[in-house]
């Protein structure tokens, strides 16, 4: 027997790096909530070569004791929390105290950190080993450095992403940040580069330096209270969409979250207004009580459980579906000057203790929390009774020789005591034994126990071979026959009826064509008189740098200008009229670069529309030699369908046909 090891510090320390610190962007997000949790107004973050040789966060936060500085690289150290009942309740944005253990066990980590009434001190961890505190000059804060990222873990090294995409990540955590704590400011450098800066201006300055000015005039701003739960923020009008999902962010008591129950309600909220593919921009802040939403799910405190997902679905999606579908109610939710924050200014947890609820007698204004919850229960209740009322209802509608299972239905029927009966008892038919041939045993007679599957097998496959022969058609034997309202030209073969579709057919036909041309073309290009230029997000933006090569190769003319900025100067000639927006909304919409990008799955629904423009419509009139050649053209084939994927061709047997007519029964 394997003896039982109790494991060193430095051992279990770089087990839980494995789950809190996966990444460099899960440092620097460990490290700023850690400076916003102490108090921080100012807080700024620098990295190198993507975060893998260098991380420093400095804030203007309260600072270490001199006494506490060699607890902070301590496993399950936290000034947080102090007693299990704390859970229950949490306000701050870590708890554990797992984070600075992890990172110092698979990196050289260094804090300085001075108090406002103390001296300046800095203490160092190489790989777990912590050394003694020793002064140092410095202002007031803390200053967080982490050096050589899993150095000695280095199979964890092989993982990492590029320098660039990780930087990408850090990027979308800082202006995360930015967005949630709007009155903090912030500034991001990379590398020597200034990427990302906010002044604690508030959130509409928080938005615009994320975003951009041009977003304000496409969005809603709400500042609602429903069943108990505030939402504020922003969400995108009707006609306003983006072709992913990365700008959509939701921030919970100040801690950004991606839950199935909020993504749910706000979908659903949009899905009358948003086309396939199409997301819409939101940017919400949510405020609830703390006892009622558990963080303590995941070590990436991303994912949440509610105490009770209907009342958050029920906020979120009454909210957001009131104010796009323009009801009177959603004069109540749209935030006015005089409610938003003001500028610099963020409203604090125990102004948002003292609001006054909203009186549970306006239907517009919503429940309580608790009034919500106690309503929705009381109209379960009430639902079950009227269930099991009606299903005794219909019980005695029944003849009695109709009811199933005699003794028990007849108890249910007459008030008489039941009897213990299991479900076997009552619906025998229903029910079997188990099969328990061996199926190595051989059966008797010798007989060959996969005679049965083989047989079954050779069904299957001629039951494809003559599916297979059925999506042929064989057109020098096919009898035109005529056609169905000028649209549906009919065939027979045989035993069988064929309705070919003419637009879809013709239309899939051009459309192969068109895909075929593209593949073949020369390129040629055709300069702009005005760049289109384009802003995107991070995580867009290294998504177009690596689509860069094969645009280039399309015919377009297209580099990145400045951050997250991309410039087109040229386009290919055979592509001029084409709308660079909704181009490049193509390209966006698979962001994962898990599938390489190609020419004629760009230009796909582009094709498909010039396709069905170009084709024969449905209600014209072919003649019999244009008949002959679009059937010649499809060379039979019944399994064909338009580019939309309607099916082009539709066969019937005789033996259906004159089922219908009851001749066969």
């Amino acid at each position: 027997m394997a003896k039982i090891n109790i494991l060193s510090p430095n051992v279990y320390n770089r087990i839980a790096a494995g789950e809190v610190v996966d990444r460099p962007y899960s440092v620097v997000k460990e490290l700023v909530e850690n400076a916003l949790d102490a108090g921080a107004s100012e807080v700024e973050i620098r990295i190198e070569k993507g975060g893998k040789s260098y991380i420093s966060v400095l804030d203007n936060g309260g600072g270490i004791e001199y006494a506490d500085l060699k607890s902070v690289f301590l496993p399950h150290a936290t000034s947080k929390i102090s007693a299990a009942q704390d859970l229950e309740n949490i306000c701050t944005l870590g708890f554990r105290g797992e984070a600075v253990a992890s990172i110092s066990a698979v990196s050289h980590m260094r804090y300085t950190s001075k108090c406002a009434d103390g001296e300046c001190y800095r203490i160092e961890c190489n790989g777990g080993e912590i050394g003694e505190p020793m002064r140092a000059a410095g202002e007031k804060g803390t200053l967080v450095e982490v050096e050589d990222l899993f150095c000695n873990t280095p199979v964890r090294l092989k993982f990492l992403k590029s320098d660039k995409a990780e930087e990408t990540d850090i990027t979308t955590f800082v202006n995360r940040f930015i967005l949630s704590h709007p009155a903090v400011c912030f500034r991001y450098f990379a590398d020597g580069r200034q990427l990302a800066q906010s002044f604690g201006g508030g959130e509409e300055e928080a938005l615009v330096s994320v975003y951009g000015a041009s977003v304000l005039d496409n969005v809603y701003r709400l500042d609602a209270e429903k069943n108990g739960i505030r939402i504020r923020g922003y969400i995108s009008n009707q006609n306003y969409f983006k072709p992913n999902r990365s700008y959509q962010s939701v921030f919970l008591n100040g801690r950004f979250i991606v839950n199935a129950t909020v993504s749910a309600a706000l979908t659903n909220a949009y899905a009358s207004y948003a086309m396939k593919r199409q997301y819409p921009f939101y940017v919400l802040y949510v405020d609830m009580p703390p006892e009622l939403v558990d963080v303590n799910v995941h070590p990436n405190k991303a994912d949440v459980r509610f105490a009770d997902n209907q009342v958050v679905y029920g906020a979120l999606y009454g909210v957001v579906s009131a104010v796009l579908d323009g009801k009177s109610k959603a004069l109540a939710y749209v935030a006015s000057d005089a409610s938003a924050p003001a500028a610099g200014q963020e409203t604090s947890r125990a102004e948002e203790d003292s609001r006054e609820p909203l009186a549970p007698s306006d239907p517009a204004l919503g429940y309580t929390y608790e009034q919500a919850k106690r309503e929705m229960e009381e109209a379960k209740a009430a639902f079950r009774t009227r269930q099991s009322v009606a299903a005794e209802e219909t019980q005695e509608e029944l003849p009695f020789e109709e009811v199933r299972g005699g003794t028990a239905d007849k108890a249910v029927r007459t008030g008489a005591p039941q009897k213990e009966t299991n479900g076997k008892e009552l619906y025998n038919d229903l029910f079997f034994e188990p099969n328990t041939l061996e199926v190595n045993a051989p059966q008797a007679g010798g007989a060959d126990v996969f005679a049965e599957n083989k047989k079954l097998l050779a069904a299957e496959e001629a039951l494809r071979r003559e599916r297979a022969a059925q999506m042929k058609i064989d057109v020098a034997h096919c009898e035109y026959k005529g056609n169905l309202f000028n649209t549906f030209l009919i065939y027979e073969w045989g035993d069988n009826v064929y309705l070919i579709d003419q637009h879809a057919a013709h239309e899939r036909l051009i459309f192969d064509r068109l895909q075929e041309k593209i593949e073949k073309r020369e390129i040629m290009q055709q300069p702009m008189l005005v760049p289109y230029r384009r802003k995107v997000t991070p995580v867009e933006g290294v998504f177009l740098e690596n689509c860069l090569p094969v645009l280039r190769e399309i015919g377009f003319s297209v580099e990145e200008k400045e951050e997250c900025v991309f410039s087109v100067s040229a386009v290919p000639t055979d592509l001029q009229s084409i709308a660079p927006d909704e181009f490049f909304d193509g390209v966006l919409r698979d962001i994962s670069g898990l599938r390489g990008i190609k020419l004629k799955e760009l230009l796909r629904d582009r094709l498909a529309m010039a396709a069905c423009k170009a084709a024969v419509k449905g209600g014209m009139r072919l003649s019999e030699d244009e008949v002959v050649a679009l059937l010649r053209e499809m060379d039979g084939d019944a399994g064909m369908k338009c580019p939309h994927g309607r099916p082009v061709v539709v066969r019937m047997t005789r033996y259906e046909i004159e089922k219908l007519f009851k001749r066969i029964v």
